[in-house]
């Protein structure tokens, strides 16, 4: 059916735009000369911090004598990274070289009745977004639009929307990601786990992983830590339908029934408080519901757990003794990815509640105090106040979000005649929306609503197809980018500056919302020019400069105070409404919710169905590394992980081609390879998520595996917090082409 944004493959258009002011480039490459210095290998290099995925490792980008760039590795410095890059790191030479690249500004138009991008200026293309902003603005409000973004240049580009009067800035990694853990930690200890993660794996002697695919979503500093932790004798306890690179490493692997663990995670709860093994002192001083907990729990057995998890009741015993052995060094650890069934916050909850039990929280080998630096603000006019916002559209839905999400500026863009406003404009900066959210029909019906999409990217990701402006941003090695103050055991800033000129006619964040405040009159709000004055300025409120910072690259700051720890007998009022560690959430009770967490029974795959499980690859990042061409060298196509009693039963073998189709028949785009392994239960497939792209312009990654997003129509929503459940989701298997194509 014809729509009035139709998909557009962009095709090899750009790929003569490298028109860059000629004056500007010199002065870059003269700046270049000046800041750089020549290491002891001859090399020369620049300060950076990764953005290939979002731990933010601060390293150092090489050039060699002809000038190219040559490799990155870590900064020596960096607590993120103790100088040591991941694969994906080092895979940002790949990211600067992908011939592939979006190069020049596109505008949507029509040619003989056919919808096609023509190639644009940069002052066109932001004429057009500023007119259609104003436009929308006019006739709906600024409120009507909002920002999706997952990427450094995200932070001027929220500057801007706020300063046009929209409050509306959501990170899809909210509610597609982490967001459950952060609502069940904060309504338990009256805090969230922050990113990096307070984890204190280094010191841990007992590690829970229930879900948590450390070594394969390669978290640099936790995969470190974990390795150290491993040498020092720690006990690491794997809980996973699949047998992952975390579980080689594990004393117990636990391979639970997929949809259970809350069932496991309360039996362990039952264990700790029944054998005594929970930590009396410190319960005692810190936490509330305790009696109140101990009740729900009672009869919550392993024998009971047993029946549901599929793990035997004297495994649930030894894995809640070998935690409570180690108390308080141990960890359950949280996980990053936790949108699973739709019942998550609560089973967060149960994980929260587990490391309260066991004294872990402030404690060294748990979870440690994080600090970081506050970055000044430079001075501009005051926001103006929105008349409403997403909350106005969905006022009983999702009140213990504390963040806007992604899916809910999806859902509230469809037009509704019962809602005051409907989102009219979309500006989508370094995240692939059609891979990232799931339900693609109804992200895809979103976007036919809008009056105007902006996509803002370095690669023709799939969203880029539906844009009406597509604004091509240069990879991170190009450019400056606000200065990284993420939270660790000490404060610590690093500097990411551009180490090789920007490729064609692309350009950094800073300088297109800049660029494009002006257009919309909104310039106040961007004081300085330059981001690298913007830098400067902030830099020296520090007591530091981009000058010291330029040869540096990364600098560490003292602790306020020696409180990385709780201190013995440290008095502490936790930022809950009793001042204590909540057992039982008085914050759910008094939304309608239950204030202690309940297990509740999960769909079953139908007959000749099978849990789709996805995850990550070491050497990929979500579905923005697949055209990478140095990590796909190491991986370019995923494959589905099947059992060999389930691979007997449908006569499939080694890395024969079959496409799957969901429980919605739904059917993969792509086929995809079969992989026949005894690492995964017979009822669950398991693939790396990110592969499967439509785009013919990234020549290596088009139609190589399949999209488990496109699989994805079956969304189990958190009523606590509107987290998008992703895992109940149920694939068959066609072997037969023809099938396929009927």
């Amino acid at each position: 059916m014809s729509t009035r944004r139709n998909f557009i493959r962009i095709s090899a258009l750009g790929a003569g735009g490298t028109a860059i002011a000629w004056p500007l480039m010199k002065n870059f490459a003269k700046e270049l000369v000046d800041t750089e210095r020549l290491d002891f290998e001859g090399m020369r290099r620049t300060p950076t911090y990764c953005e290939i995925c979002f731990w933010k490792c601060a390293g150092w980008v090489y050039k060699n004598d002809k000038g190219d760039l040559w490799k990155i590795t870590g900064n020596d410095e960096d607590l993120h990274c103790n100088g040591r890059f991941c694969p994906r790191g080092t895979g940002g030479v790949g990211m600067y070289n992908d011939e592939d690249r979006l190069k020049t500004p596109l505008i949507r138009t029509q040619e003989k009745g056919q919808q096609t991008f023509r190639e644009a200026t940069w002052d066109e293309a932001f004429t057009y977004i500023a007119d259609k902003l104003k436009k929308i603005a006019a006739e709906h409000g600024p409120e009507c639009t909002a920002l999706f973004t997952h990427g450094s240049g995200g932070k001027y580009f929220s500057t801007l929307l706020k300063a046009f009067g929209s409050p509306h800035v959501a990170a899809p990694s909210y509610a597609q990601c982490r967001g459950p853990r952060e609502v069940a930690f904060q309504n338990t200890f009256g805090e969230g786990i922050e990113s990096p993660e307070r984890t204190d794996i280094r010191d841990t002697k007992c590690l829970v992983l229930i879900g948590s695919h450390i070594g394969e979503n390669m978290h640099n500093g936790q995969v470190q830590e974990m390795s150290d932790a491993i040498d020092k004798g720690a006990t690491i306890i794997t809980v996973d339908p699949r047998y992952s690179t975390a579980a080689s490493k594990a004393k117990f692997w636990l391979p639970i029934k997929p949809a259970t663990d809350l069932a496991l995670l309360l039996s362990w709860i039952h264990v700790i408080i029944e054998e005594g093994l929970y930590d009396k002192e410190y319960v005692e001083k810190y936490a509330s519901g305790f009696d109140l907990l101990k009740a729900h729990v009672q009869s919550m057995t392993p024998e009971w757990a047993y029946g549901i998890t599929t793990i035997k009741p004297d495994i649930i015993r030894q894995t809640a003794r070998e935690m409570g052995n180690a108390s308080p060094a141990v960890i359950v650890h949280p996980g990053r990815h936790v949108t699973w069934y739709g019942d998550d916050t609560q089973r967060l909850r149960a994980v929260a509640i587990l490391n309260a039990l066991l004294g872990s929280w402030g404690r060294r080998g748990g979870f440690y105090r994080p600090e970081s630096i506050t970055l000044p603000e430079p001075p501009h006019p005051a926001y103006p106040t929105p008349s409403r916002t997403w909350r106005t559209e969905f006022p009983d839905l999702y009140r213990l979000s504390d963040s806007v999400l992604a899916n809910g500026v999806c859902d509230a863009t469809i037009p509704d005649p019962s809602r005051g406003c409907n989102f009219k404009a979309w500006i989508v900066n370094g995240t692939n929306l059609i891979e990232t959210l799931p339900n693609q029909a109804n992200t895809i019906k979103a976007i036919e609503a809008l009056d105007l999409l902006v996509v803002i990217d370095t690669m023709p990701m799939e969203i880029t197809g539906y844009a009406d402006v597509v604004l091509p941003e240069c990879t991170y090695i190009e450019r400056y980018d606000e200065i990284r103050v993420s939270p660790h055991r000490k404060p610590q800033i690093a500097l990411r500056m551009p180490g090789m000129k920007p490729k064609n006619n692309t350009k950094p964040a800073y300088w297109m919302a800049r660029e494009l405040a002006k257009k919309m009159g909104l310039e106040a709000y961007f004081p300085f020019e330059k981001i690298e004055d913007l830098l400067d300025w902030q830099l020296k409120q520090l007591g530091t400069s981009l000058a010291e910072m330029k040869k540096i690259g990364v600098k560490t700051f003292d602790r306020t105070a020696d409180d990385l720890y709780f201190a013995p007998n440290e008095e502490i009022e936790f930022s809950t409404n009793t001042g204590k560690i909540e057992l039982y959430a008085t914050a759910f009770e008094m939304e309608g919710f239950d204030p202690l967490p309940k297990y509740t029974a999960h769909e079953e795959p139908p007959a000749g169905f099978y849990r789709l499980n996805y995850g990550r690859a070491p050497m990929h990042t979500f579905s923005r590394t697949s055209n990478n061409p140095n990590l796909t060298d190491l991986m370019d196509e995923n494959t589905v992980w099947v059992n060999p009693k389930v691979a007997k039963e449908w006569g499939l073998t080694n890395d024969q081609y079959i496409n799957l189709k969901n429980q919605d028949g739904k059917v993969s785009e792509f086929p995809i390879k079969v992989r026949i392994t005894e690492r995964i239960r017979w009822d669950s497939v398991y693939m790396v998520h990110g592969f499967g792209h439509d785009q013919k312009r990234m020549k290596r990654c088009y139609g190589k595996g399949a999209s488990d997003t496109n699989l994805i129509t079956r969304v189990l929503v958190d009523p606590l917090m509107g987290g998008t459940g992703m895992r109940g989701n149920f694939v068959t298997f066609i072997t037969e082409m023809e099938e396929v194509k009927s």
